[in-house]
C-alpha cells in the first residue's frame, strides 16, 4: 500500500495555511559569533534569533575545555550512565549545578526537552494521588511530561496567581499538589510573578517545579536565574534548566534536594535509558558555568543591546510586544507575511531571523523572534533597524503608534 499520500495531504494543508517549516542550511563561524554562512547562497549572514544568547558556544574557555576533555575522554560516553559508568565529567558538572542553584544535587539529562518530560512525568506518574497545575503556556516539553505522566491535571490562566489560588483550593487535601511554571516565556518574553506564585504554592502545601531554561546564565548575579535574582531559589523545590541557551552548549537538568533528584535518577525512563552525555559536552558546559558565575561583562552587555534595539524599533514605529525580558517578539501577525519578511531579510540583506508561526504561538500572534546578544555590534543594529524600516514600509505593514 502507498503511504506517502497520506503524508503529503498534510503536508501541503500545512504549506496552504503559511506554516511548513523551512530549515536555513547555516554553518556558524567559529569565533565570529553571531556571523554564520548561508549553505543555500554562499553568503554570510548575520543571525538574530539563536538562543545561545550570550555567545558562549563561542567561548575559549569553552572551546577550550571540549577540546582537553575530547582529546583525553574520547569522543562519547559509551551509552547509559547506568551500564556504562558515570563519568567524571557528569559528575563535575551535576556538583556546579547544584552549587549554581543553591540545592543539594542536580541531574544532567541529553536535552532541556528530556529533562522536563522525564522529571514531571515520573513525578506525576509515581507520587500518591499527584495533581500537576500547569500555567496555560507552559513549553511542549512540560506538556508531554505531565500527559504521560497520566496524573489528574489543572491548567490555570498564564501567569494569573487568583486563578492558581482557585484551582489550588479546589483539591483534595490528600493530594500531592505540583505547582509547575517557567520564568521567562520564551515567545512572549514575560516573566513569571513568582514570588506570589511561591506564596499560593506554600499556603496550599504544593511542590514548585520551575523551568529557567530561558533565564539561566542570563538573570541573576551568578547567572542562576530569575528565582537567583529575586531571592527565591530556597522556595523552589525543583529548578530545571538548559545547558543549550545562554550556556551554549547541549544538555538539560534538574536541581532539587538530595532524595527528590534520587527519586527522579531512580525512576525517570528518560534518564535511565538514554545514552549520557558525551565527556566533552559536559566539561564544555561546566567550563561555561563556571566562567558565567563570575563574569557579568556578557549579560550587562546583552541588556545594553537589548534595550538599544528596542528604543530603535520603538523609534520607527515597528511593532513588538514589551516585556522586561532580553526577548524581542516583532509582532507580524499573519503567517504567509512572515514567511516572506523571513526570507527577504535572509536573501536580500543578510539576516537570519526564523518566523515563529502556529502551532508554536497561536494563530494570528505571528512573528519574528529578535534576541540581541552581546556580540552584535552597533553596525549590526543599524543594519537590522534599517532592514525592518524598508520591509515595513515595501510590505504595507502597520506600525505602532507613539
Amino acid at each position: 500500500m502507498e503511504f506517502d499520500h497520506l503524508f503529503t495531504e498534510q503536508l501541503d494543508a500545512l504549506k496552504d495555511e503559511g506554516n511548513y517549516r523551512i530549515f536555513a542550511d547555516l554553518e556558524r563561524r567559529c569565533g565570529a559569533f553571531p556571523r554564520a554562512k548561508n549553505h543555500g547562497s554562499g553568503e554570510e549572514v548575520t543571525v538574530w534569533c539563536s538562543n545561545d544568547y550570550l555567545g558562549m558556544g563561542q567561548n575559549e574557555t569553552v572551546l577550550a575545555a571540549m577540546k582537553h576533555t575530547l582529546e583525553t575522554c574520547g569522543a562519547g560516553a559509551g551509552g547509559t550512565r547506568n551500564i556504562s559508568g558515570t563519568n567524571h565529567h557528569h559528575t563535575l558538572l551535576e556538583a556546579e549545578l547544584a552549587d549554581l542553584h543553591g540545592k543539594e544535587a542536580a541531574l544532567i539529562f541529553t536535552s532541556g526537552y528530556v529533562s522536563n518530560w522525564a522529571a514531571l512525568s515520573t513525578l506525576g506518574g509515581r507520587l500518591p494521588n499527584a495533581v500537576i497545575l500547569s500555567d496555560a503556556l507552559n513549553h511542549a516539553s512540560m506538556i508531554e511530561g505531565i500527559r504521560h505522566s497520566r496524573a489528574d491535571k489543572r491548567i490555570w490562566a498564564h501567569n494569573d496567581v487568583e486563578d492558581l489560588d482557585r484551582k489550588l483550593s479546589e483539591l483534595p487535601e490528600d493530594a500531592t499538589k505540583i505547582v509547575a511554571f517557567e520564568s521567562v516565556y520564551s515567545m512572549d518574553g514575560d516573566i513569571a510573578p513568582m514570588e506570589e506564585i511561591c506564596d499560593v504554592a506554600e499556603k496550599h502545601g504544593a511542590m514548585t517545579y520551575l523551568d529557567e531554561v530561558h533565564a539561566v546564565g542570563l538573570y541573576g548575579p551568578r547567572g542562576g536565574g530569575v528565582a537567583e535574582e529575586r531571592g527565591l531559589m530556597d522556595r523552589i523545590t525543583l529548578i530545571e534548566g538548559t545547558l543549550g541557551k545562554a550556556f551554549g552548549v547541549m544538555g538539560g537538568y534538574i536541581t532539587g534536594s538530595a532524595p527528590l533528584v534520587d527519586f527522579v535518577r531512580s525512576f525517570a525512563s528518560g534518564f535511565i535509558f538514554t545514552t549520557a552525555l558525551p565527556p566533552a559536552v559536559a566539561a564544555g558546559a561546566t567550563a561555561s558555568i563556571r566562567h558565567l558565575k563570575q563574569s557579568r561583562e556578557e549579560r550587562a552587555q546583552q541588556a545594553r543591546n537589548v534595550a538599544e534595539v528596542r528604543r530603535r524599533l520603538d523609534a520607527i514605529g515597528i511593532p513588538h510586544l514589551p516585556n522586561p525580558s532580553h526577548i524581542i517578539p516583532v509582532m507580524v501577525k499573519d503567517p504567509v507575511k512572515c514567511r516572506m519578511l523571513s526570507d527577504i531579510l535572509m536573501e536580500d540583506w543578510g539576516i537570519y531571523v526564523q518566523p515563529i508561526n502556529y502551532p508554536t504561538v497561536p494563530k494570528g500572534t505571528e512573528r519574528l523572534r529578535i534576541t540581541p546578544s552581546p556580540l552584535h555590534t552597533a553596525a549590526d543594529i543599524d543594519h537590522l533597524v534599517n532592514a525592518l524600516h524598508s520591509l515595513w514600509s515595501q510590505c504595507a505593514l502597520a506600525r505602532a503608534v507613539a
